[in-house]
C-alpha cells in the first residue's frame, strides 16, 4: 500500500518536493507572475492532467512555479545502469518542455507533446551538484530558453539524449503562457535519498 501511495504521489527515491521550479521574464527581462497551485490543487493536475481556472480557490500568483517532479520507471533504470555502469547510460543532462497535459506516470517514456520550435526545443542544461541535506547531495540542472513564439507550457522532463533518449522525470501543471521576447528558466534538483 505505501509503495502504491509512493509511486502515486511521485515520492520516490530521487525525488524531492517541490524540486523543480519554472521563472519566466519578459522581454525587458522583469519577472512575470505564474499561477501557483495550492497542493491539492497541483495533484489534481500532475495525476489527472486536470486544468483548473486560475483564481484564488485553487491557487495564487508568485514569481515562479514550483512543484514535484515524478521519477519513471525507465529513469529508474537508467540512473541504476549510471551507478554500476551495466548498459553505459548516457548521463540525464537534457531538458525539455512541452504542451501536453496527460498527468505524469511512472509509465511514461517520452513527452507527451515536446515542444520542437519557438526557440523552446529539448536543450543541454547546465549541469552542477548543490547542497539540500548534505554536501553535494542534490544533482541540479538548469536551462533558460528564449522565446521566439506563442506557447503554452503545460509539461517539462529530464532527458539523456539531444533526440529520443530516456525520460527520467516528467511533470505537468498548470500552463505557462509565453510570448516571442520572453525567456523561461527550468531548474530541475534530483536528490537521491
Amino acid at each position: 500500500m505505501i509503495k502504491e501511495l509512493k509511486k502515486l504521489f511521485g515520492i520516490g527515491k530521487y525525488s524531492l518536493i517541490e524540486n523543480v521550479e519554472i521563472v519566466v521574464r519578459n522581454s525587458k527581462n522583469e519577472v512575470k507572475k505564474l499561477f501557483q497551485p495550492y497542493r491539492w490543487a497541483g495533484f489534481l493536475i500532475k495525476h489527472l492532467g486536470v486544468q483548473l481556472p486560475k483564481n484564488f480557490l485553487f491557487g495564487y500568483q508568485s514569481t515562479s512555479l514550483k512543484f514535484a517532479n515524478l521519477v519513471t520507471n525507465v529513469g529508474f533504470a537508467g540512473a541504476a545502469s549510471r551507478i554500476n555502469g551495466a548498459d553505459a547510460e548516457a548521463a540525464f543532462t537534457y531538458l525539455a518542455v512541452g504542451i501536453g497535459t496527460t498527468g505524469a506516470a511512472v509509465g511514461d517514456t517520452t513527452l507527451e507533446s515536446e515542444i520542437t520550435d519557438s526557440g523552446l526545443a529539448r536543450a543541454s542544461a547546465t549541469a552542477s551538484r548543490v547542497t539540500t541535506t548534505e554536501t553535494d547531495d542534490t544533482a541540479q540542472l538548469v536551462k533558460t530558453w528564449t522565446v521566439s513564439g506563442t506557447k503554452a507550457v503545460t509539461e517539462a522532463g529530464v532527458l539523456n539524449a539531444a533526440s529520443v533518449g530516456v525520460l527520467l522525470a516528467r511533470q505537468v501543471f498548470s500552463a505557462i503562457n509565453v510570448v516571442s521576447g520572453d525567456s523561461l528558466q527550468l531548474t530541475y534538483k534530483i536528490k537521491a535519498a
